[in-house]
């Protein structure tokens, strides 16, 4: 039977194409990936040469062949079954799959469609992503699926449903905003029956989000928060993680928690919500009106909230553009990897979400980078104490591309005091344990999955080393040469060559590009 399986597999990737281009191959009934340095993802340092020995899409063996430097007994090794299949990794380094906790599969405003979007992400080495709401139940339900089959390149996807939402297959209030408690509970019951692994609010009315956690937590699901300024004034992180909340997007609401001498934030009198300069630019003002670091208050919010074992997903680098726009807007990447349509939908806008360039310079970057030093400083500190932090990314918005977007949180976590090992633990681990998934992926033990990253540099050096356009050094004999890069992502057993998707989207874009006669210009730029 599992031959049978094996061989259906592989001619369902024939069908699709992935064996015609290279990008993958497997599963395997048995998979030895040779030689690797052991990055394991729950803090411990590294170790190897180490063979990890997969079956069907299980770790069954993480066994240590050797010493650095010394030449390996190849009679110790694990061996090779018939039909399995050998990968040498020697002098690789290898890591669990990551895991990106807020990640939109792509957006109609954008133009990006799941398969490019899927692909970004494979090629960072992102192999489970939480989806926080997007186009709707039934088409992450339905992407869930095909993933979870092996039918389309993708990550494991968790589907939470924005609160309210509904869909042709999926209205339980027959159209009606939700405004009572009983509608609440009603609408989280039949989300549950619909299979989405949780729910994202963005605030409502405090008896509504009552209701709704408190039916939420008993049917066993988890939750994430975007506190909207909408409603944040009557309903802040604490209130939400007391009713049951499991984690919060972003920050907004903690500020709000931390407040000593006021109960909203001090908005300008002629603020208007829709105008998203006067949202984003007032948001970098915030994080000053709320308590000192290590003040009392401070401290206390800090402990409550690790005591209710919440998660932090803090996404520091979909607001990165907020502190430095031309460092963001100029990003390598952008050039070959970012659609024409995308590129369109970063630009300034009164109508694009996150397209807040009215009139953005220095002094409203210099406010955001004292709003970092002070979030940053509570989230590190958060992690000091024992409270679970994890890496989102929220691309897709704001000059921030899948998968690029999610190393660059990487290195903000790192400078926020994150040890590298702690960055990885928080990629890893940590998400794995918010997903209520820790049995199953986040780190490389024995009777996990094999999700996987396999990168030819050290991670821990340099995280640039991740990123799909690698990191710039210099030889020995003066040549300026480009290193790294994930090398393999490995998903349920199966081997995917990151950098050919990543030739696979760069393809995509050109193609784009040509169609339309675009050339990425700057803001402002004639074309």
């Amino acid at each position: 039977m599992k031959k049978l399986f094996a061989l259906i597999l592989a001619l369902t990737l024939i069908q699709i194409g992935f064996s015609q281009e290279r990008l993958s191959e497997g599963p395997f009934e048995q998979l030895i990936i040779r030689g690797v340095t052991l990055i394991n993802g729950n803090g411990a340092p590294p170790r190897g040469p180490i063979d990890i020995v997969v079956e069907n899409n299980k770790i069954v063996k993480i066994q240590v062949v050797g010493y650095p430097g010394v030449a390996i007994n190849e009679a110790k090794r694990p061996k090779l079954k018939e039909g399995g299949k050998e990968l040498d990794c020697s002098g690789m380094f290898l890591l669990p799959g990551f895991i990106d906790m807020h990640g939109h599969i792509g957006g109609v405003a954008q133009g990006a469609d799941y398969d490019y979007v899927f692909k970004l992400w494979m090629a960072h080495g992102i192999t489970s992503v939480r989806e926080p709401s997007g186009r709707g139940i039934d088409w992450a339900l339905d992407l869930k699926r095909k993933s979870e089959k092996n039918e389309i390149i993708a990550p494991r996807v968790f589907a939470y449903t924005g609160f309210g939402q509904s869909s042709e297959s999926f209205n339980p209030l027959n159209d009606a905003p939700i405004s009572t408690p009983e509608q609440a509970r009603k609408w989280v019951r039949a989300n549950a029956e619909r299979g989405a692994d949780g729910i994202k609010f963005f605030g409502a009315a405090p008896e509504i989000m009552a209701a709704a956690l408190d039916e939420n937590k008993k049917l066993g699901l988890r939750s994430a928060c975007h506190h909207a300024q909408l409603d944040v004034a009557r309903w802040n992180v604490l209130h939400s993680a007391r009713a049951g909340l499991t984690s919060m997007e972003h920050w907004y609401g903690l500020p709000e928690a931390l407040f000593e001498d006021r109960t909203v934030q001090d908005y300008p009198l002629d603020y208007n919500y829709q105008n998203e300069q006067d949202r984003f630019e007032e948001a970098g003002r915030l994080w000053k009106q709320a308590a000192k670091p290590y003040s009392e208050h401070w401290n206390k919010v800090m402990d409550e909230l690790i005591s209710l074992d919440f998660t932090l997903d803090p996404t520091f680098n979909i607001y990165e553009a907020s502190r430095d726009l031309q460092r963001a807007r100029r990003a390598e990447w952008h050039e070959d990897y970012t659609l024409p349509s995308l590129w369109e939908f970063y630009q300034p806008s009164k109508i694009s979400h996150g397209s807040y360039w009215h009139d953005w310079g220095t002094e409203q970057e210099v406010a955001w980078r004292e709003n970092y030093k002070l979030w940053m400083t509570f989230v590190n500190e958060y992690k000091n104490r024992g409270g679970r932090v994890t890496t989102g990314s929220d691309s897709g918005f704001i000059f921030q591309l899948y998968g690029f977007a999610y190393i660059r949180e990487m290195e903000l976590l790192r400078e926020a005091g994150f040890h590298p090992l702690e960055v990885i633990r928080s990629a890893t681990l940590n998400g794995a344990e918010a997903l209520g998934m820790d049995t199953k992926i986040g780190t490389v033990e024995v009777g996990k999955l094999a999700d996987f990253v396999i990168v030819e540099e050290n991670p821990l050096k340099n995280l640039k080393v991740l990123y799909g356009t690698g990191a710039v050094k210099l030889t020995e004999e003066n040549e300026v040469v480009r290193v790294g890069g994930v090398k393999y992502t490995i998903k349920n057993g199966i081997i995917f060559d990151s950098k050919g998707l990543l030739k696979d989207v760069k393809a995509t874009v050109a193609k784009q590009k040509e169609k339309q006669s675009y050339t990425i210009k700057q803001p402002g730029v004639e074309k």
